[in-house]
């Protein structure tokens, strides 16, 4: 599972489609509905919310609105609930730690993407994301 803090406009259509699904995976276990991933390190920084299900819906929205500018379709139905308009403290280093972590990615499944996003040093943050000076955080898996 993973939950980028980078703005979904850098996933190709396999990254976005699978941070849909995760992240709707990772709705169904913050509201107790499935037995599987209930400690992944992922969910962390949501955890820390208050109302972690409305950040985590907000979240989702954001994926949302990307896939459609993409002209993709996805349910916006399956984000149940109202999300927060407040954005969560993440720090640049994790955010850094992503990008380095993405553009891996793209380089071996959408060149075309990867060479479209190479040149960028620092990329925009996912909009739920305040990003503060910091390290990598302590859970994110290396």
């Amino acid at each position: 599972m993973r939950l980028w803090t980078v703005h979904p406009r850098y996933l190709d259509a396999q990254g976005l489609v699978a941070v849909w699904r995760e992240g709707l995976l990772a709705q169904a276990v913050l509201r107790g509905q499935t037995v599987g991933y209930r400690s992944h390190p992922q969910l962390t920084r949501f955890r820390e919310q208050r109302a972690s299900i409305a950040f985590l819906r907000a979240y989702l929205a954001i994926i949302c609105e990307e896939a459609a500018s993409r002209g993709y379709r996805f349910d916006k139905s399956k984000i149940r609930g109202p999300y927060t308009s407040r954005r969560i403290v993440e720090t640049s280093g994790q955010l850094q730690h992503e990008w380095a972590h993405l553009k891996r990615k793209l380089r071996a499944r959408a060149p075309s993407v990867y060479r479209a996003v190479s040149g960028i040093s620092t990329p925009v943050a996912h909009p739920l994301f305040r990003i503060v000076p910091g390290p990598v955080q302590p859970w994110e898996k290396r």
